[in-house]
């Protein structure tokens, strides 16, 4: 299976677990499972692209831009499901996709990929490095595995103070995710300037 294959399969499954979710207990667990897979699997097509040199200029927007439809549809989603997640959330994280998606959009007329316009070294570091990628995976893994199971435990009707425990907790990291989304979005504005002053000259 291809790097770009794997980055569709992606795809697919995000709209089946928003298709299928709240139908029943059994299935919402097979759906968080689910969720956790599609994110194991935005590692396994980049190591799959590097390993049988399937890397392109096309295959690094399409893994962006599906990054971004599955954090986005997985935000709006659960924002709406429950009730304990504040709209602003998903507001900002859509705002700051189309701010820095744009901005590679006029990097990329200029020839330069979204990887290969990061040229400063602390903005590369912050957008490329193992443990920021690692970071950003781990926060938005908990989240919406986290997001998910909240209305999963109401539904088994577990303990009340568990629950709210639970929820606070999920709320906190959902809180972290998009700080750390906000903090990684910086980078692009920065070294994207150039691009912008240059396409508006």
């Amino acid at each position: 299976m291809t790097a770009n294959a794997i980055t569709l399969f992606r795809l697919f499954l995000t709209f089946i677990v928003i298709a299928i979710f709240k139908q029943h207990t059994y299935i919402d667990i097979a759906c968080i499972v689910t969720i956790l897979i599609i994110f194991i699997l935005d590692s396994v097509d980049g190591i799959v692209a590097r390993k049988h040199n399937q890397t392109s200029t096309f295959g690094a927007v399409f893994d962006i831009a599906a990054d971004r439809i599955v954090e986005n549809v997985f935000w709006i989603y659960f924002a709406s499901i429950t009730d304990f997640i504040p709209l602003w959330m998903p507001i900002v994280v859509v705002t700051r996709g189309i701010l820095t998606d744009g901005i590679r959009g006029i990097a990329l007329t200029d020839g330069k990929t979204p990887f290969e316009m990061m040229t400063i070294p602390w903005t590369r570091a912050l957008t490329s490095s193992r443990v920021s990628r690692a970071l950003s995976g781990l926060s938005k893994i908990l989240s919406f595995t986290f997001l998910p199971a909240v209305p999963v435990f109401e539904k088994m009707q577990l303990n009340a103070d568990f629950l709210k425990v639970f929820s606070t907790t999920t709320l906190i990291i959902a809180t972290i995710a998009v700080a750390i989304n906000l903090i990684r979005g910086v980078p692009v504005l920065v070294d994207g300037w150039k691009y912008i002053k240059n396409s508006s000259q």
